[in-house]
């Protein structure tokens, strides 16, 4: 849909040709055929019954006829062993004597396969998406997908296109954006692409920028085969070329810069002012039509031609509009791109993982409901590290709070989105402090040399792996932080159950219909005065978790310690751990640490009395979900 008015034409039909009368007879033999059909076909040698022309001699005629397919004609003598019976010259409808017309004719299933009518491949549902192609909001009709770009904060992909096209006078932010745009394709859910992020309508540009969900795409334009990487100035006479959902490749020149135009946006948007560029058709390669843009190229991106002629990687703008209806002057109107980059806060390559801003943390709202942190209990809020005023100390989704006596968290609490998890590898990562802390609070490498403790993670680095790209990296990164790190044997996983304690967060991923695929989980090792010192190290010999999450609506919450057994036996043979289903106010009670109300709430689970008669999970399928 782009703002230039729609250059439209009434397509011709042909002419019915039909006698005076014919119209009425029709009716009439629609309706008698609709009643009387299937008792017609009755009779097992009637194939068929329509409306048609009369034949006669093997021409088709011009009167309206009641035509019969039977299977096989016959004299009248011999219907009656056939078991049919005679079809009269004429039959009564409406009081009209209608002749009838008979062919010999049969029928059988015949599954030929025929293929679908296709539509251009710009205007329907592509996975990978591809930019140059169609896409809008729900509330409008169809634009194109410019290029993909990506937040300059976390790097989250978008697809750029404009205002008019992802938002639009009826559109909000956080509206449904589809591709095929709904005027190529109107299967909605089917052709759900993702929401409006952000979006712009004034001098900087007519731009916007919308979520890729469940979807994979490529940055080459369609039929152009280039990636936009960089940002141009356009001057004058410069070529440029584009792909557009309507007009397809075409060229052009610029011949207007430093351009402002009023667009009337109709509406409640009335007119806008737009600062732009103007492009004219390209002499030396003009369109076949004479349009360079139409209706539906609103979003393309205008790229400078290379001197060979080729699309090049730097882009001069963002196609919105165009001269009006009947206006004999072709051209087309585009933003300028560093505009448009810069208010939309986005960029055509993502920030490398050191440079993404964003360190949410743990986010308490993440479920939908709110679950705030565990708070330490009054004695041990002494001991917590402090950074920057806060107990709390974030990562890449995850927040933890730090023991300075014992240098390890008493807690850490991390979200995980199962519906973007990423798969990287952990190679090359080192396990380091962060910077941000006194070093002496942490436990680092001197824990770990020539012996048989791993590094352990709290807040299991695949879990953290999720969001853009350069945010699952950045996440990985700071899983490999030793405040997230706590020392575990060797065998610690195949000790506990082969591997049980590791795969409870898959396990709820698995057995229960997790709503949004999200779950959040608090984690971390029991203190304990009488943990044995290694290396002038207190080792943990316990550790829990308690997972969170929506089910039909509903918050769930379930709790879990990996210890030697219930009675606390002193004993660190760690090939005898076993994990327990809890509940949080066990929890609490040998932590130290007070969850939310709204967690409590959420943890039904119904336990033995005494913990001496509770039994050790044995697999997966011994956890009480629900």
């Amino acid at each position: 849909m782009a703002t230039k008015g729609r250059k439209t034409t009434t397509p011709s039909s042909p002419s019915q040709k039909r006698a005076p009368g014919d119209n009425d007879l029709i009716a009439s033999l629609r309706r008698y055929i609709r009643t009387r059909g299937p008792e017609l076909l009755d009779d097992p040698n009637i194939t068929s019954v329509g409306i048609g022309r009369k034949t006669t001699g093997g021409r088709r005629g011009k009167q309206v006829a009641l035509q019969f397919t039977v299977a096989s004609k016959a004299e009248p003598e011999t219907l009656e062993v056939l078991g049919t019976a005679l079809i009269p010259e004429t039959i009564t409808v409406d009081g009209i004597d209608v002749p009838t017309d008979v062919i010999e004719r049969s029928y059988k299933a015949q599954f030929r396969k025929v293929a679908e009518v296709e539509s251009p491949a710009r205007k329907t549902r592509l996975d990978p998406i591809e930019p140059g192609v169609s896409v809008g909001a729900v509330t409008v009709s169809a634009g194109t997908i410019g290029c993909i770009v990506f937040d300059k904060a976390d790097g989250t992909p978008y697809v750029l296109s404009n205002w008019h096209v992802l938002h639009g006078p009826h559109g909000e932010l956080g509206g449904e954006i589809v591709q095929p745009g709904k005027h190529d394709d109107n299967r909605i859910r089917r052709n759900h692409l993702g929401v409006l992020k952000r979006s712009h309508l004034g001098v900087a540009g007519d731009c916007a920028i919308a979520t890729i969900e469940g979807r994979a795409f490529v940055q080459e334009i369609f039929e152009l085969g280039a990636v936009p990487k960089e940002l141009g100035e356009p001057d004058l006479d410069d070529k440029v070329i584009k792909s557009g959902r309507t007009t397809s490749v075409t060229h052009g020149i610029v011949r207007r810069i430093d351009t402002i135009a009023k667009i009337n946006y109709g509406g409640q948007v009335g007119i806008k002012t737009i600062g732009c560029f103007e492009i004219g058709p390209d002499p030396d390669h003009l369109p076949a039509d004479g349009e360079i843009s139409s209706g539906g190229d609103s979003g393309a991106v205008w790229l400078f031609k290379q001197g060979n002629g080729r699309p090049g990687p730097v882009m001069a703008g963002l196609h919105f509009g165009g001269e009006t209806a009947g206006e004999p002057d072709e051209h087309a109107l585009a933003c300028l791109s560093t505009s448009v980059f810069e208010k939309l806060e986005i960029s055509l390559t993502p920030p490398a993982p050191e440079d993404v801003r964003t360190v949410a943390g743990y986010d308490p709202d993440f479920l939908g409901e709110r679950i705030e942190v565990p708070q330490l209990d009054a004695e041990f809020t002494h001991d917590a590290v402090v950074l920057e005023g806060s107990e709390i100390i974030p990562y890449t989704h995850f927040s933890l709070t730090l023991s300075k006596k014992r240098r390890f968290p008493f807690w850490v609490g991390w979200n995980i989105n199962g519906g973007t998890l990423k798969k990287l590898s952990r190679n090359g990562i080192p396990f380091v402090k962060d910077p941000r802390l006194p070093a002496s609070a942490q436990v680092g490498n001197e824990l770990y040399e020539n012996n048989r403790l791993d590094r352990g993670h709290i807040a299991r680095r695949a879990d953290l792996l999720w969001g853009s790209l350069p945010e699952a990296e950045k996440a990985n990164t700071d899983s490999f932080f030793y405040t997230n790190i706590t020392p575990q044997m060797d065998d610690f996983n195949q000790s506990s159950k082969n591997g049980l304690w590791g795969e409870l967060e898959d396990a709820v991923f698995a057995d229960v219909d997790v709503d949004d695929l999200k779950v959040s989980v608090f984690g971390g090792p029991v203190f304990q005065d009488d943990d044995r010192t290694f290396r002038g190290v207190k080792i943990p010999r316990e550790f829990w978790k308690a997972i969170a999450f929506t089910d039909q609506g509903e918050l769930k919450a379930r709790a879990f310690v990996l210890t030697q057994n219930l009675n606390q036996l002193e004993a660190l043979e760690l090939d005898e751990f076993r994990v327990f289903q809890v509940t949080l106010g066990e929890l609490e009670d040998r932590t130290g640490l007070r969850f939310p109300a709204a967690l409590h709430e959420a943890d039904t689970l119904q336990v033995p009395e005494a913990a001496a008669d509770r039994t050790p999970l044995e697999s997966l399928a011994d956890i009480q979900w629900v």
